[in-house]
């Protein structure tokens, strides 16, 4: 298998690079940065005012019924997929490339990510089906043909969708736990792809609501157990926090530029902490509306699941991204960007000795094996709407475990380009459409925020809202009295 990378690399390089020049350089890195202030801006700030009103959504969200899994599962089932490589190898992938300045950029990208976020899933939610079984079905896919009329575009996202995580993603996190893996333990790349193979096939040959059991139990004890590592280490070394902060800082400005200038040096910054920001919380990349379509929302309304995959970015980036730039800058140590998790690692070793670099690949493990399986849920999703049936779900998982074993063994650069390519592709696509469906998120948010006002927990009537009726289930928001 190592002999076909070269051939590999020739045949796909050139193209990943157009597709990553082209959409990263001059549409993404300024789009996204652009939509989530757009949606800060149109719904006024609402991923600060309702902060709070997040926390308490999700604390009474626990529970599902017959046709959805409970907002808790859903968000940690979304977090499943944000929370995984992109939080350690990423984040040291872009602090090795842009500098300390990358940090701040993909604090930037999460802020205003989490507007982003909150449309997208309050979208998905009214725009959601029941599929044959009764469960809720929904996503871009659904709200592009049923919001939008634009059918095409749909399935032009849920092919990209499907190559993306169906395929791509999860050789990206195999990749990365093969290497923290062979580090830390010395495994060797058979024993390491017939295991994740084998706990992979496990869980989503159980379809979805396993997949979001699994990580319900599993996700809330990996983010807590990592960032509160990180922590320690902030606080054992408080003294060394303000010089951090401030290389941050002049980093993600320029102020430490070289030869490079201080506008070339803002810009790889900025390219950086914006690609590896959003490809870790996803914000506007359209993957986690699949979940949130999939849950039955406490209280009653689109708005509501749109909160908690909002408050999902702010975990994933702010608190867990965070964590990993934080002990990687105190730690001093410095590497190539294909290091990857290796310099998470060996940042970790500096405070922890070796049991800082068996912890890292511990933590990396679970970060990116609940991260292929939530992908996997994205993927099923995608794969009924476009028709797929026993056979085309039977085909999706084996394809799921070729990828992840093909995953061990392939090299980090170009399975990092070609997740950026998809990735860039997803996005565009799904940023257009919520752009063009932002007047009915503005329409949402009124109602929800007048009925918060009014001191109702607030519930959505599809025959109160007939603007909006088009597309919609009314079977699923049409309250009964």
């Amino acid at each position: 298998m190592p002999d076909v990378q070269p051939l590999i690399e020739s045949m796909l390089g050139p193209v990943v690079d157009a597709i990553n020049h082209v959409l990263w350089n001059y549409v993404l890195v300024y789009g996204l940065l652009a939509v989530g202030l757009y949606f800060t801006v149109r719904l006024r700030l609402l991923q600060v005012r309702r902060f709070p009103h997040m926390l308490h959504v999700i604390g009474r969200g626990t529970n599902g019924d017959a046709s959805g899994i409970s907002p808790f599962q859903a968000l940690c089932t979304s977090l499943a997929s944000r929370v995984g490589t992109g939080n350690i190898a990423g984040v040291a992938i872009a602090i090795s490339i842009g500098g300390p300045g990358a940090l701040f950029w993909m604090w930037c990208t999460a802020a205003l990510g989490m507007a982003t976020a909150y449309a997208e899933s309050a979208l998905a939610q009214l725009y959601k089906v029941r599929d044959a079984s009764g469960q809720y079905r929904g996503g871009p896919a659904y709200y592009m043909e049923r919001g939008l009329k634009q059918r095409w575009m749909g399935i032009a996202f849920a092919i990209s969708l499907l190559v993306s995580y169906g395929a791509i993603f999860s050789s990206v996190h195999a990749n990365a736990i093969a290497q923290s893996a062979g580090a830390a333990f010395g495994l060797g790349q058979g024993a390491i792809a017939a295991g994740l193979v084998l706990l992979t096939a496990v869980i989503i040959f159980g379809g979805l609501r396993s997949v979001a059991r699994f990580s319900e139990w599993v996700v809330p004890v990996m983010a807590v157990g990592y960032i509160g590592l990180a922590l320690w280490v902030v606080v054992t070394n408080i003294a060394e926090v303000p010089r951090v902060l401030a290389l941050v800082f002049r980093g993600a400005f320029g102020l430490d530029a070289a030869a490079g200038g201080v506008l070339g040096t803002i810009t790889v910054a900025m390219l950086q902490g914006v690609k590896r920001g959003l490809y870790s919380n996803e914000a506007g990349m359209g993957s986690a509306p699949n979940i949130a379509a999939a849950a039955t929302p406490i209280p009653h309304h689109p708005s509501s699941q749109g909160l908690v995959q909002s408050l999902g970015v702010f975990i994933d980036t702010l608190l867990v991204c965070s964590a990993t730039g934080f002990v990687i800058l105190l730690s001093g140590v410095q590497g190539n960007p294909d290091d990857g998790v290796l310099l998470t690692q060996q940042a970790m070793s500096v405070f922890f000795g070796d049991a800082g670099t068996i912890f890292v690949a511990i933590a990396l493990f679970f970060f990116a094996f609940t991260t292929i399986v939530g992908n996997y849920s994205y993927a099923e999703n995608n794969l009924l709407y476009l028709g797929g049936g026993r056979i085309g779900l039977l085909v999706l998982r084996l394809v799921t475990l070729a990828v992840v074993a093909w995953g061990v063994y392939s090299k980090v650069q170009i399975v990092w380009n070609a997740a950026d390519a998809s990735m860039a592709i997803m996005s565009t696509i799904n940023l257009a459409a919520i752009l063009m469906l932002s007047g009915v998120v503005v329409k949402l948010t009124r109602d929800y925020d007048a009925q918060l006002r009014a001191g109702r927990s607030p519930e959505f009537d599809i025959e109160a809202h007939p603007e909006l009726a088009e597309g919609v289930d009314r079977g699923i928001w049409q309250l009964r009295r």
